[in-house]
């Protein structure tokens, strides 16, 4: 087991202390988990954006129960056996500050549940809102063949498969230990006859097929980003967040190329984050489309195949 390296104090508390004796629901075990996280210096960012949703996930996940479960169950007394399942999750989770979603090995995104783990980025894309939407105003038609570039988990695929049930979807990756992970959830949602996992280096080895949408959430934070960034990011694989010293390296290679792998109406949506700044400054004449979203989020933009070929000279 990995030595912990932070909260130490707080994980020594938790040894000293009789916790498997003195707690005894599942109110008892979030109520805790949920104060040991107050008290730690944690970041919350891959799923959630505070502590008791994260001690709240932890608990249920640990207890192999859903998340809508009735809260009558939450004064349910908990075994021995349940205890310490719990107790080791908030230790990993202090104590080496990993994202709950990695010990849980669950995330949520477009109201679809995902299998994650340490091979593929938490799924936390504004884009799904987008999915959820239809890609209203963006798509002149509903999509018959759409491409998820840099897919990881596979949930930006899946999530579109399941909003728009009668397109095709490719999924690309270069790393396979992430399309197989994708695999996994491509079977765990049964869309294996839609959602198709592509190994490839961006375009480089597909065949020069035709997508009314291509949709990617590819690297792109910047080296001066990727030095800061809380300890969490460092358990996910760092091929899938950096992207050189402006963090459009990979972004600059999708621009190029996209146009001749969309259909005359088709469109371009890409993720790029606080990146925007750097792609702004860099490209003034482009007309970037800037969408806004109701949940939060930013840094994504839609291009139509009209002005990407417009401007592929800029790229």
């Amino acid at each position: 087991m990995v030595t912990p390296q932070y909260n130490l104090e707080l994980l020594e508390e938790i040894t000293s202390s009789p916790v498997e004796q003195d707690l005894g629901s599942i109110l008892d075990m979030m109520r805790w988990a949920y104060s040991y996280f107050n008290a730690s210096d944690l970041y919350y960012g891959h799923g959630h954006d505070n502590a008791w949703d994260e001690a709240n996930q932890l608990v249920l996940s640990a207890l192999a129960l859903p998340v809508d479960v009735p809260e009558s169950l939450y004064t349910s007394r908990l075994t021995l056996a349940e205890k310490k399942r719990i107790i080791a999750m908030v230790e990993q989770r202090l104590g080496l500050r990993k994202p709950v979603a990695y010990l849980t090995h669950s995330a949520w995104f477009s109201g679809l549940e995902f299998y994650v783990d340490e091979r593929v980025i938490v799924p936390r894309s504004p884009i799904g809102e987008l999915i959820q939407q239809g890609f209203t105003g963006i798509l002149r038609s509903e999509p018959k063949r759409i491409l998820d570039m840099c897919t990881g988990s596979g949930c930006i695929a899946i999530a579109c498969a399941e909003r728009f049930p009668n397109a095709e979807i490719d999924a690309v990756d270069l790393s396979v230990d992430a399309l197989n992970v994708a695999e996994i959830n491509i079977e765990r949602h049964n869309v294996g006859d839609k959602v198709f996992p592509l190994q490839s280096d961006l375009f480089t080895d597909l065949p020069r097929d035709r997508y009314d949408l291509i949709v990617t959430n590819p690297p792109y934070v910047d080296q001066e980003d990727l030095a800061e960034m809380p300890e969490e990011f460092f358990h996910e694989p760092e091929m899938a967040l950096g992207s050189g010293i402006d963090g459009l390296e990979i972004t600059k290679r999708i621009l190029v190329q996209a146009a001749d792998f969309l259909s005359d109406n088709g469109v371009l949506v890409c993720e790029v984050g606080n990146s925007m700044v750097h792609l702004m400054e860099q490209f003034p004449a482009v007309p970037f489309n800037w969408l806004t979203f109701k949940n939060g989020g930013l840094g994504v933009f839609s291009l139509t195949r009209e002005q990407l070929v417009a401007h592929r000279h800029l790229f």
